[in-house]
Protein backbone atom coordinates (compact mmCIF):
# COMPACT_ATOMS: atom_id res chain seq x y z
CA UNK A 1 0.00 0.00 0.00
CA UNK A 2 2.83 2.39 0.83
CA UNK A 3 4.43 1.74 -2.57
CA UNK A 4 1.10 2.40 -4.33
CA UNK A 5 0.66 5.66 -2.42
CA UNK A 6 4.14 6.84 -3.42
CA UNK A 7 3.42 5.92 -7.05
CA UNK A 8 0.16 7.88 -7.06
CA UNK A 9 1.81 10.94 -5.48
CA UNK A 10 4.65 10.77 -8.00
CA UNK A 11 2.17 10.44 -10.89
CA UNK A 12 0.12 13.41 -9.68
CA UNK A 13 3.28 15.49 -9.29
CA UNK A 14 4.47 14.53 -12.79
CA UNK A 15 1.10 15.35 -14.36
CA UNK A 16 1.12 18.68 -12.53
CA UNK A 17 4.56 19.55 -13.91
CA UNK A 18 3.46 18.45 -17.40
CA UNK A 19 0.35 20.65 -17.21
CA UNK A 20 2.47 23.61 -16.11
CA UNK A 21 4.90 23.09 -18.97
CA UNK A 22 2.00 22.83 -21.45
CA UNK A 23 0.95 26.34 -20.45
CA UNK A 24 4.40 27.90 -20.51
CA UNK A 25 6.45 29.28 -23.40
CA UNK A 26 10.13 30.12 -23.23
CA UNK A 27 11.01 32.75 -25.81
CA UNK A 28 14.56 33.79 -26.67
CA UNK A 29 14.84 37.38 -27.89
CA UNK A 30 17.12 40.44 -27.70
CA UNK A 31 17.57 42.67 -24.69
CA UNK A 32 15.82 45.83 -25.95
CA UNK A 33 12.66 43.78 -26.63
CA UNK A 34 12.37 42.79 -22.96
CA UNK A 35 13.50 46.12 -21.47
CA UNK A 36 11.03 48.12 -19.41
CA UNK A 37 10.45 50.44 -22.37
CA UNK A 38 10.33 47.63 -24.93
CA UNK A 39 7.27 45.68 -26.15
CA UNK A 40 8.08 42.52 -24.16
CA UNK A 41 6.45 43.32 -20.79
CA UNK A 42 3.22 44.59 -22.41
CA UNK A 43 2.94 41.70 -24.86
CA UNK A 44 3.74 39.17 -22.13
CA UNK A 45 0.93 40.51 -19.94
CA UNK A 46 -1.67 40.53 -22.74
CA UNK A 47 -0.84 37.04 -24.00
CA UNK A 48 -0.77 35.49 -20.53
CA UNK A 49 -4.21 36.92 -19.74
CA UNK A 50 -5.77 35.94 -23.07
CA UNK A 51 -4.40 32.41 -23.17
CA UNK A 52 -4.11 31.62 -19.45
CA UNK A 53 -0.46 30.80 -20.07
CA UNK A 54 2.96 31.83 -18.83
CA UNK A 55 5.74 33.38 -20.90
CA UNK A 56 9.40 33.43 -19.94
CA UNK A 57 11.37 35.95 -22.01
CA UNK A 58 15.10 35.16 -22.11
CA UNK A 59 17.24 37.98 -23.50
CA UNK A 60 20.63 38.08 -25.18
CA UNK A 61 22.57 41.24 -25.97
CA UNK A 62 21.64 41.40 -29.68
CA UNK A 63 19.63 39.68 -32.38
CA UNK A 64 22.85 38.58 -34.04
CA UNK A 65 23.63 36.49 -30.94
CA UNK A 66 20.35 34.55 -31.05
CA UNK A 67 21.30 32.04 -33.74
CA UNK A 68 24.65 31.36 -32.10
CA UNK A 69 22.96 30.72 -28.76
CA UNK A 70 20.47 28.26 -30.22
CA UNK A 71 23.13 26.40 -32.20
CA UNK A 72 25.45 26.13 -29.20
CA UNK A 73 22.69 24.89 -26.89
CA UNK A 74 21.44 22.29 -29.38
CA UNK A 75 18.96 19.80 -27.90
CA UNK A 76 19.54 21.17 -24.40
CA UNK A 77 17.96 24.53 -25.30
CA UNK A 78 14.95 25.51 -23.20
CA UNK A 79 13.52 27.75 -25.92
CA UNK A 80 10.19 27.12 -27.63
CA UNK A 81 10.39 30.23 -29.82
CA UNK A 82 13.18 32.47 -31.09
CA UNK A 83 11.97 36.03 -31.68
CA UNK A 84 14.21 38.68 -33.21
CA UNK A 85 16.09 37.17 -36.15
CA UNK A 86 16.21 39.31 -39.28
CA UNK A 87 16.59 38.76 -43.01
CA UNK A 88 20.39 38.68 -42.90
CA UNK A 89 20.05 35.50 -40.82
CA UNK A 90 17.02 34.14 -42.68
CA UNK A 91 18.73 31.55 -44.89
CA UNK A 92 21.00 30.27 -42.13
CA UNK A 93 17.97 29.77 -39.89
CA UNK A 94 15.86 28.28 -42.69
CA UNK A 95 18.33 25.51 -43.61
CA UNK A 96 19.46 24.78 -40.05
CA UNK A 97 16.78 22.13 -39.29
CA UNK A 98 16.37 23.92 -35.96
CA UNK A 99 12.92 25.35 -36.75
CA UNK A 100 9.62 23.67 -37.55
CA UNK A 101 6.83 24.82 -39.85
CA UNK A 102 4.05 26.87 -38.30
CA UNK A 103 0.36 26.08 -38.82
CA UNK A 104 -0.78 29.55 -39.88
CA UNK A 105 -0.74 28.74 -43.61
CA UNK A 106 0.01 31.47 -46.17
CA UNK A 107 0.24 34.63 -44.07
CA UNK A 108 0.65 37.07 -46.99
CA UNK A 109 -3.09 37.73 -46.80
CA UNK A 110 -2.67 38.80 -43.17
CA UNK A 111 0.42 41.00 -43.40
CA UNK A 112 1.55 44.18 -45.15
CA UNK A 113 5.23 44.31 -46.11
CA UNK A 114 7.10 46.10 -48.90
CA UNK A 115 7.92 42.64 -50.30
CA UNK A 116 6.27 39.21 -50.47
CA UNK A 117 6.92 36.97 -47.48
CA UNK A 118 8.13 33.54 -48.53
CA UNK A 119 8.38 31.21 -45.53
CA UNK A 120 6.22 28.59 -43.86
CA UNK A 121 8.56 28.48 -40.85
CA UNK A 122 8.87 32.09 -39.80
CA UNK A 123 6.38 34.86 -39.06
CA UNK A 124 7.44 38.54 -39.29
CA UNK A 125 6.32 40.93 -36.56
CA UNK A 126 7.92 44.29 -37.48
CA UNK A 127 10.16 45.92 -40.05
CA UNK A 128 12.20 49.05 -40.66
CA UNK A 129 15.04 50.52 -42.68
CA UNK A 130 18.64 51.04 -41.62
CA UNK A 131 19.72 54.66 -41.79
CA UNK A 132 22.35 57.12 -40.69
CA UNK A 133 20.85 59.29 -37.96
CA UNK A 134 22.04 62.80 -37.11
CA UNK A 135 21.22 65.92 -35.11
CA UNK A 136 19.79 68.37 -37.65
CA UNK A 137 20.94 71.32 -35.52
CA UNK A 138 24.57 70.18 -35.72
CA UNK A 139 24.79 68.61 -39.18
CA UNK A 140 23.82 71.31 -41.65
CA UNK A 141 24.46 69.26 -44.80
CA UNK A 142 23.32 65.68 -44.18
CA UNK A 143 24.12 63.07 -46.83
CA UNK A 144 21.42 62.18 -49.36
CA UNK A 145 23.19 59.10 -50.66
CA UNK A 146 25.84 56.60 -49.64
CA UNK A 147 28.12 58.28 -52.15
CA UNK A 148 27.74 61.59 -50.32
CA UNK A 149 28.26 59.97 -46.92
CA UNK A 150 31.51 58.37 -48.06
CA UNK A 151 32.93 61.10 -50.25
CA UNK A 152 31.47 64.46 -49.20
CA UNK A 153 30.34 64.30 -45.56
CA UNK A 154 32.74 65.68 -42.96
CA UNK A 155 31.39 64.08 -39.80
CA UNK A 156 32.34 61.68 -37.04
CA UNK A 157 30.45 58.44 -37.60
CA UNK A 158 29.84 55.55 -35.20
CA UNK A 159 28.67 52.14 -36.44
CA UNK A 160 28.18 48.67 -34.96
CA UNK A 161 30.19 45.49 -35.48
CA UNK A 162 28.56 43.18 -38.09
CA UNK A 163 29.68 40.14 -36.09
CA UNK A 164 27.61 41.11 -33.05
CA UNK A 165 25.00 43.63 -34.20
CA UNK A 166 21.97 43.54 -36.48
CA UNK A 167 22.46 47.10 -37.82
CA UNK A 168 26.19 46.38 -38.22
CA UNK A 169 25.46 43.37 -40.40
CA UNK A 170 22.83 45.43 -42.19
CA UNK A 171 25.42 48.05 -43.15
CA UNK A 172 27.76 45.32 -44.36
CA UNK A 173 25.11 43.95 -46.73
CA UNK A 174 23.98 47.47 -47.67
CA UNK A 175 27.50 48.33 -48.82
CA UNK A 176 27.78 45.05 -50.71
CA UNK A 177 24.43 45.62 -52.42
CA UNK A 178 25.55 49.05 -53.63
CA UNK A 179 29.19 48.42 -54.50
CA UNK A 180 29.67 44.71 -55.05
CA UNK A 181 33.33 43.93 -55.76
CA UNK A 182 34.22 47.59 -55.15
CA UNK A 183 32.91 47.51 -51.57
CA UNK A 184 36.34 47.19 -49.96
CA UNK A 185 37.57 50.31 -51.72
CA UNK A 186 34.55 52.24 -50.41
CA UNK A 187 35.03 50.82 -46.91
CA UNK A 188 38.59 52.18 -46.89
CA UNK A 189 37.24 55.69 -47.49
CA UNK A 190 34.31 55.35 -45.08
CA UNK A 191 36.51 53.98 -42.29
CA UNK A 192 38.43 57.25 -42.19
CA UNK A 193 35.26 58.93 -40.89
CA UNK A 194 34.32 56.21 -38.38
CA UNK A 195 35.38 57.12 -34.84
CA UNK A 196 34.23 53.88 -33.20
CA UNK A 197 32.77 50.45 -33.94
CA UNK A 198 30.68 49.26 -31.00
CA UNK A 199 29.45 45.79 -30.12
CA UNK A 200 25.80 46.80 -30.16
CA UNK A 201 23.29 49.51 -31.01
CA UNK A 202 22.76 50.89 -27.49
CA UNK A 203 26.43 51.73 -26.95
CA UNK A 204 26.72 53.44 -30.33
CA UNK A 205 23.50 55.41 -30.01
CA UNK A 206 23.63 56.60 -26.43
CA UNK A 207 27.28 56.50 -25.39
CA UNK A 208 28.61 58.04 -28.59
CA UNK A 209 25.91 59.78 -30.64
CA UNK A 210 23.66 61.14 -27.90
CA UNK A 211 26.71 61.91 -25.73
CA UNK A 212 28.13 64.09 -28.50
CA UNK A 213 31.09 61.83 -29.25
CA UNK A 214 29.85 61.23 -32.81
CA UNK A 215 27.85 63.32 -35.29
CA UNK A 216 26.18 60.46 -37.13
CA UNK A 217 25.15 56.99 -35.93
CA UNK A 218 24.03 53.88 -37.78
CA UNK A 219 20.44 53.23 -36.68
CA UNK A 220 16.96 53.17 -38.28
CA UNK A 221 14.76 55.63 -40.20
CA UNK A 222 12.27 55.30 -37.34
CA UNK A 223 14.70 56.41 -34.61
CA UNK A 224 13.59 60.08 -34.75
CA UNK A 225 10.04 59.00 -33.88
CA UNK A 226 11.20 57.89 -30.41
CA UNK A 227 12.65 61.33 -29.68
CA UNK A 228 9.43 63.00 -30.85
CA UNK A 229 7.14 60.69 -28.85
CA UNK A 230 9.06 60.63 -25.58
CA UNK A 231 11.01 63.90 -25.54
CA UNK A 232 9.14 66.19 -27.96
CA UNK A 233 12.56 66.53 -29.56
CA UNK A 234 12.52 67.21 -33.31
CA UNK A 235 16.29 67.69 -33.61
CA UNK A 236 17.04 64.08 -34.56
CA UNK A 237 16.67 63.11 -38.23
CA UNK A 238 17.40 60.07 -40.37
CA UNK A 239 18.94 60.22 -43.84
CA UNK A 240 17.00 58.45 -46.58
CA UNK A 241 19.32 57.74 -49.48
CA UNK A 242 18.70 58.17 -53.20
CA UNK A 243 19.95 54.63 -53.81
CA UNK A 244 17.59 53.28 -51.16
CA UNK A 245 18.00 52.08 -47.56
CA UNK A 246 18.55 48.49 -46.54
CA UNK A 247 15.41 46.86 -45.12
CA UNK A 248 15.28 44.92 -41.86
CA UNK A 249 12.39 42.50 -41.30
CA UNK A 250 12.36 40.80 -37.90
CA UNK A 251 10.62 37.46 -37.41
CA UNK A 252 9.99 34.61 -35.00
CA UNK A 253 10.05 30.84 -35.39
CA UNK A 254 9.21 27.73 -33.37
CA UNK A 255 12.02 25.35 -32.50
CA UNK A 256 11.68 21.82 -33.82
CA UNK A 257 12.50 20.47 -30.36
CA UNK A 258 9.72 22.43 -28.64
CA UNK A 259 7.33 20.20 -26.72
CA UNK A 260 4.70 22.92 -26.68
CA UNK A 261 4.08 23.61 -30.37
CA UNK A 262 0.34 24.16 -29.97
CA UNK A 263 0.81 27.13 -27.62
CA UNK A 264 3.81 28.30 -29.66
CA UNK A 265 1.65 28.46 -32.80
CA UNK A 266 -0.95 30.41 -30.86
CA UNK A 267 1.75 32.93 -29.96
CA UNK A 268 2.84 33.30 -33.60
CA UNK A 269 -0.79 33.94 -34.55
CA UNK A 270 -1.07 36.39 -31.65
CA UNK A 271 1.91 38.31 -33.09
CA UNK A 272 -0.28 39.30 -36.05
CA UNK A 273 -3.13 40.52 -33.85
CA UNK A 274 -4.03 44.16 -33.22
CA UNK A 275 -3.06 43.69 -29.55
CA UNK A 276 0.53 42.81 -30.48
CA UNK A 277 1.02 44.95 -33.59
CA UNK A 278 -0.35 48.15 -32.06
CA UNK A 279 2.35 47.97 -29.36
CA UNK A 280 5.27 47.77 -31.83
CA UNK A 281 5.54 51.39 -33.13
CA UNK A 282 5.67 53.02 -29.69
CA UNK A 283 7.95 50.45 -28.04
CA UNK A 284 10.15 48.71 -30.63
CA UNK A 285 10.02 51.90 -32.76
CA UNK A 286 9.48 49.91 -35.95
CA UNK A 287 6.67 49.52 -38.47
CA UNK A 288 3.96 46.92 -37.77
CA UNK A 289 3.46 44.18 -40.35
CA UNK A 290 -0.34 44.51 -40.38
CA UNK A 291 -2.76 47.38 -40.92
CA UNK A 292 -3.25 48.56 -37.35
CA UNK A 293 -5.89 51.16 -36.53
CA UNK A 294 -3.37 54.01 -36.41
CA UNK A 295 0.34 54.73 -36.18
CA UNK A 296 1.63 57.20 -33.57
CA UNK A 297 1.57 60.76 -34.90
CA UNK A 298 5.39 60.90 -34.69
CA UNK A 299 5.58 58.43 -37.60
CA UNK A 300 3.98 61.05 -39.86
CA UNK A 301 7.26 62.96 -39.73
CA UNK A 302 9.28 60.07 -41.18
CA UNK A 303 10.41 59.61 -44.75
CA UNK A 304 9.89 56.11 -46.13
CA UNK A 305 12.73 55.13 -48.47
CA UNK A 306 12.73 52.58 -51.24
CA UNK A 307 14.17 49.35 -49.93
CA UNK A 308 17.34 47.46 -50.76
CA UNK A 309 17.86 43.80 -49.97
CA UNK A 310 20.28 41.06 -50.98
CA UNK A 311 19.03 37.50 -51.38
CA UNK A 312 19.43 35.91 -47.89
CA UNK A 313 20.95 32.82 -49.53
CA UNK A 314 23.74 34.97 -50.98
CA UNK A 315 24.33 36.59 -47.59
CA UNK A 316 24.68 33.24 -45.85
CA UNK A 317 27.13 31.98 -48.49
CA UNK A 318 29.35 35.07 -48.42
CA UNK A 319 28.93 36.70 -45.00
CA UNK A 320 32.25 35.55 -43.56
CA UNK A 321 34.12 36.70 -46.67
CA UNK A 322 32.42 40.11 -46.51
CA UNK A 323 33.27 40.47 -42.81
CA UNK A 324 36.93 39.70 -43.54
CA UNK A 325 36.84 42.22 -46.38
CA UNK A 326 35.51 44.86 -43.97
CA UNK A 327 38.12 43.98 -41.32
CA UNK A 328 40.96 44.35 -43.82
CA UNK A 329 39.74 47.67 -45.23
CA UNK A 330 41.96 49.91 -43.14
Amino acid sequence: MKTLTIFIITLIFSLSIYAQNENKLTIYTYDSFVSEWGPGPIIESIFEEQYNAEIELVAVDSAATLMNKIILEGQSSKADIVLGLDMNLFHEANVSNIFSEHNLGNINELIKLPLKWESNKFVPYNYGYFAFVYNNKNVSKPPHSMEELINATEARIVIQDPRTSTPGLGLLTWMKALYGKEAKKEWVKLNKKIVSVTKGWTDAYYNFFMAGEADIVLSYTTSPAAHIMFEENYDISAATFEEGNYISIEFAGILEKSKNKDLANKFLKFMLSEDFQSVIPSTNIMYPVTNIDSLPEAFNNLDIPKYIQIDPKEIDANKEEWINEWLSAS
